[in-house]
């Protein structure tokens, strides 16, 4: 999801307009996405405006826009890292899975991290609200999905190899999928009914995965 779908359907990413080079401008940059993060807790994506942004980051507007041409291109960005965390959390857990028992443990251990990181940044369910309002980056969260699930579906391929491999992809998209909604409902809601809709998840998901 870190840049356009190839092909004539492609959907083309809302990106900085540069990449920060100079470490002075690096820590601009990173103070532009911090403040646009505290931002978003406080108010929500949608109240998000480009000279609050400025403001509470300490830098002119134009410096902004030198970097993020509006604010899809600053939730793109934020978007973007989230999806790198998540990534590489589902790489990690699923690479050693060899067997069933391997499968329900590396899951479990996956959603609690994924939970963990949407409790210390609950600016992340706000972030991603905001993604699925912008139909480009909704649709890259789609492709985010795809992504994912196919490392899982790779996992369930070799686990169970007489299985239906578009019914593994199928199954592991949905559970990708709902995986990312199951979080932004559980921070929604108290903690304590988030911790119960999150283990409840965990459990219909290995359910389901392990009946290929």
């Amino acid at each position: 999801m870190s840049g356009p779908t190839a092909g004539k359907n492609a959907v083309i990413t809302p990106s900085p307009r540069k990449t920060p080079v100079q470490q002075r401008s690096r820590e601009r940059f990173e103070r532009m996405l911090a403040a646009a993060t505290e931002l978003i807790a406080e108010q929500g994506s949608d109240a998000l405006k480009m000279s609050d942004v400025a403001a509470r980051a300490d830098v002119s507007i134009g410096s902004l826009y030198q970097f993020f041409p509006d604010k899809s291109a600053i939730l793109a960005t934020l978007v973007e890292r989230c999806n790198a965390q998540s990534r590489d959390c589902i790489e990690e857990e699923l690479s050693g899975v060899r067997d069933s028992d391997g499968l329900r443990t590396a899951f479990f251990d996956l959603i609690d991290i994924y939970y963990a990181m949407f409790l210390a940044e609950p600016a992340m369910r706000d972030i991603w609200s905001g993604a699925q309002a912008d139909k480009q980056l909704s649709a890259l969260q789609v492709e985010e999905s795809r992504a994912n699930a196919a490392v899982l579906a790779s996992v369930l391929e070799r686990l169970f190899p007489g299985a239906d491999q578009a019914r593994l992809a199928t199954k592991s998209l949905l559970v990708m999928h709902l995986g990312e909604e199951t979080m932004r409902l559980a921070l929604a809601v108290g903690r304590a009914e988030g911790d119960r809709l999150v283990e409840a998840y965990k459990d219909m998901a290995v359910r389901e995965l392990l009946a290929a």
